[in-house]
């Protein structure tokens, strides 16, 4: 089904080929990546990019601490189409008015710079980005882990706030050069097979062994020309999970009238490798032997295809059940429950977002369960069209009516289902899911209040045929049904009458409307002479997520204030960080002040340093932290506690290490397989770390001062900081940076 091939090869005409008249070197000018990144650069050097995108797009968790960013780095106007979509808190209750008080400030930004916005409910951002901003050969940067538009011909990324407040300020996404890896895709999906399963079968392949981990996918081959762009569009989202960098497609019929039936003709470029283009690495996917998959809590990649897992049901969730009880041993998890009369019962399915709220997955969800009945048990079905254009023309073509009239819930564009901000199960309930993720928490339980619920990944084809059986998990492909495949007319009049768009139409003299949720950053010190931190948290799992770091969900209401967000890192995952985190917080604000706190000089002393040139705060270790979203708020909340660095083996995807050194956080890394047998309340001291920094050097002696009184040598490594990134650690943080040079 998948095959990866840990070696490069040559594209010729659309066939694999070992051998050519080019080299290697040659052959990587000849792929579609290079010629967008090329084309996107300000670099003298080929290799070393500094990207300037086409469009921006941020939602409303986002948005307000970019915009606030920027304006206090100098901003008079977005420079580039900048899209705030309202789809993460639309319907939040949490913290009274401070939701629809974010979404008035980005509609008084948007008049104020020149910006769009898109009203609540209206879109979700990615959707939103699909239908009015991606272009063939366009680049577009969101502050969304999921910004991908490949399929579309548009190279898209995700990434922390602080990179889009960059590009507001017309500066640089600045990358080495990745490695581009060849999806060559062969064969036709069989009838039942969606978008979802291919896109887990990829996650599952690529993940834990970091195949792609940086790279840009490029998708190519005889197969991709036999897949509806929304069937593209479906997997495109998903290769954020794999921890690739970006993707693209080659373009075609079938993306051309996407664009026409956008009325958008002008974006079409037809768009192919050259001759014998080079890819550093390569995987093959034959789609024809695809089949319906699931993937179980707590990652995408924990993936089994439904009739393997409902085979060996009683094993695979008891793993999970103990994987569960290890994390949070306050839950009585009892998802072996589950098994009886003859199957596996889930409670829910939800089929929402940009990758499940596509029009295609939601009419042959409607195909499946037309005629039937989702039941009146416990199972119930929750249907998110993602955007408004896609609701009307199901509603128009008698999609709608047949959902409706199955039993399945019609809700509005939303992100919620996806990062736990909406349908949140009942303890110990199993959702299963076509959305993004399926992390711990991300469906709005909380563990460490005794209640678990488990989400399961799973295509909509075979959600609609689970719920057609009541709940019973069924994969599509053993589900008699008739499908059709309807054309799609998109009514850009809906946009035209409510979505505001201001590009190039700034009116500097409107106010900024802010509630009085919204605040200003706290003031933020330069690095000092000398650095000595103290473990808050020390987190052994393989990978922690962005998640665990900053929980999602109603947490995210206070997205504007970051005093009050901070509060809740890593709530869910080590509880007494925050009060370790604030009491070292504590003692650097009264060494600032001149003061010298009993605990501060012995440790000084132990140190050999003097509190005049030595910061103190707080520090993670995590073995592989931020899988996962692109929130700059779990490196900003643990800035704003106090926290000065990171420490890890590596770190899970650029973007999280990106918001670390936007955020003025060390991102020290230790040689795979070295020891750090230290624990909360060790403290690292880092001898001339400021000098390091300026001096770009990579490797980092340091001390570890023990509780018990012992001292240990390490050595961090700093690997490779651009000019500007040392200068932002230097500064403190991205915000003194500019304003240093403002």
């Amino acid at each position: 089904m998948i095959t990866l091939h840990d070696n490069g090869v040559f594209l010729k005409n659309g066939a694999l080929c070992s051998e050519a008249p080019l080299s290697p070197a040659e052959g990587k000018q000849k792929t579609l990546a290079w010629s967008i990144l090329q084309a996107h650069s300000v670099s003298k050097d080929p290799e070393q990019l500094k990207i300037r995108f086409d469009a921006l797009v941020s939602h409303d968790i986002t948005y307000v601490g970019i915009i606030q960013q920027a304006r206090a780095s100098g901003m008079q106007e977005f420079p580039v189409p900048y899209a705030l979509t309202n789809c993460h808190n639309s319907l939040c209750a949490v913290g009274g008015t401070i939701n629809e008080d974010d979404h008035v400030f980005g509609l008084s930004a948007a008049k104020k710079y020149g910006g769009i916005y898109v009203p609540a409910n209206q879109s979700v951002i990615h959707s939103y980005a699909r239908e009015q901003l991606a272009g063939c050969g366009k680049m577009i940067l969101g502050s969304d882990s999921h910004t991908r538009y490949g399929a579309l011909g548009t190279m898209a990324v995700g990434e922390g706030g602080p990179e889009l407040a960059k590009q507001l300020l017309k500066n640089t996404w600045d990358i080495p050069y990745p490695k581009v890896v060849l999806v060559y895709l062969t064969g036709a999906p069989k009838r039942g097979v969606g978008p979802h399963d291919v896109a887990i079968s990829l996650v599952k392949a690529t993940f834990a062994s970091s195949f792609v981990n940086n790279c840009v996918l490029e998708f190519a081959g005889p197969g991709a020309a036999l897949l509806p762009i929304d069937f593209r569009n479906g997997i495109d989202v998903m290769t954020t999970e794999t921890t690739c960098l970006s993707s693209i497609w080659e373009t075609d019929g079938e993306v051309r009238s996407f664009y026409e039936a956008h009325q958008r003709p002008g974006e079409y470029k037809e768009l192919h490798p050259g001759e014998f283009a080079w890819y550093d690495k390569y995987i093959e996917i034959d789609l024809s032997k695809v089949e319906p998959m699931i993937a179980l809590p707590f990652h995408p990649s924990n993936a089994w295809t439904i009739r393997e897992f409902l085979d060996n049901a009683p094993e695979i969730l008891a793993q999970v059940e103990a994987d569960a009880q290890a994390r949070y041993p306050k839950a009585n998890v009892r998802l072996t429950d589950k098994i009886h009369d003859g199957g596996v019962w889930a409670d829910q399915g939800v089929i929402a977002g940009c990758a499940g709220g596509l029009f295609d997955n939601i009419a042959e969800a409607a195909d499946i369960l037309r005629g039937g009945s989702c039941g009146a048990g416990y199972f119930a079905l929750d249907v998110y069209p993602t955007s408004i254009p896609v609701s009307l023309e199901l509603t128009k073509n008698g999609d709608t009516a047949a959902l409706l009239e199955s039993g399945a819930i019609l809700k509005p564009s939303f992100c919620g289902p996806c990062f736990g901000a909406g349908d949140v199960p009942a303890n110990n309930g199993l959702s299963l899911r076509h959305t993004t993720r399926n992390f711990p928490n991300r469906e709005g339980s909380k563990p460490s209040e005794g209640q678990f619920a488990g989400v399961c990944l799973m295509d909509a084809r075979s959600i609609a045929a689970t719920a057609r059986n009541g709940g019973k998990i069924t994969p599509a492909t053993e589900l008699e049904y008739e499908t059709t495949r309807r054309p799609y007319h998109f009514d850009k009049g809906i946009y035209d009458k409510r979505v505001y768009n201001g590009y190039g139409k700034p009116e500097p003299d409107t106010a900024l409307i802010l509630g009085p949720n919204i605040t200003d950053w706290p003031k933020m010190q330069p690095l000092a002479e000398n650095l000595l931190v103290e473990l808050a948290a020390v987190l052994r799992d393989p990978v922690t997520t962005t998640d665990e770091l900053i929980p999602s969900g109603e947490t995210s209401s206070y997205r504007s204030n970051p005093l009050r967000l901070a509060e809740f890192t890593l709530s869910r995952r080590e509880p007494a960080y925050v009060g370790r985190a604030k009491a070292a917080a504590e003692i650097e604000a009264r060494r600032i002040k001149g003061e010298s706190p009993e605990k501060l000089q012995a440790l000084l002393k132990r140190a050999g340093a003097s509190a005049d040139n030595t910061q103190f705060g707080s520090c993670v270790f995590a073995n592989k932290p931020g899988d996962g979203s692109a929130r700059e708020q779990a490196a900003s909340c643990q800035k704003v506690l106090g926290g000065f660095a990171n420490i890890c083996y590596a770190f899970a995807t650029k973007r999280y290490r990106s918001n670390c050194i936007n955020w003025g956080i060390l991102p020290f890394t230790l040689d795979e397989g070295a020891e750090f047998p230290f624990e909360n309340g060790d403290c690292v001291f880092v001898p001339g770390i400021r000098k390091a920094v300026e001096a770009g050097a990579e490797d980092i002696p340091a001390k570890v001062l023990r509780t018990d009184g012992t001292e240990a040598e390490i050595l961090l490594h700093i690997k490779g900081l651009t000019a500007e990134e040392q200068e932002i650690i230097l500064d403190g943080c991205l915000m003194n940076y500019y304003a240093k040079r403002n």
